[in-house]
């Protein structure tokens, strides 16, 4: 085998590791984003930075759909149809890990109140301290995030619980 062709193997095993999704994060809810319905956030008025955005909209148990092995809730039929569109869209960046947390090199859980769409993806973070450590400079985080994705998607999603933190989602009907 030559150089050229072990070159070409290697790259083909890389592109395909990389394509495979790590785990969505999931608290003692099952849910992703702690059952709360991640189109909402798109539709809701965000803060300035440096302030508290409004709080999550709670999704309903009986309007679910799969994505990247993990069950989303939704607040609507109409914002299930549009998650099922494009699920990458509206999901959680990092698996719904916390923004700032991946941007330092570790995967943690994150709140799904503590949130904020930036070119068009949502992000979350752990606590109300690390959202101010994280706008305090939004482009250099996410390019640092960005960078330690790479060798943090495949790995275990986060098992550990957010502080401070009890989701009244998803709503039983």
């Amino acid at each position: 085998m030559t150089r050229f062709s072990l070159a070409i193997i290697l790259l083909i095993s890389a592109l395909a590791t990389s394509a495979i999704a790590g785990p969505q994060y999931v608290d003692r809810t099952g849910y992703a984003a702690s059952g709360y319905d991640v189109v909402a956030y798109f539709d809701l008025d965000q803060s300035p930075v440096g302030t508290q955005q409004p709080a999550a909209v709670p999704g309903r148990a009986d309007i679910t759909a799969e994505y990247n092995g993990a069950t989303f809730a939704f607040a609507s039929q109409a914002n299930r149809s549009r998650f099922l569109e494009n699920p990458a869209a509206f999901a959680p960046q990092y698996d719904g890990h916390c923004a700032y947390g991946v941007a330092q090199g570790g995967k943690v859980p994150a709140n799904p109140n503590l949130w904020r769409i930036v070119d068009g993806k949502l992000y979350l973070n752990i606590t109300q301290d690390v959202v101010g450590f994280w706008e305090e400079d939004i482009p250099g985080n996410l390019a640092s995030s960005s960078a330690n994705w790479v060798a943090l998607d495949a790995k275990p999603a986060s098992r550990s619980r957010i502080p401070k933190f009890k989701s009244t989602a998803p709503q039983q009907n």
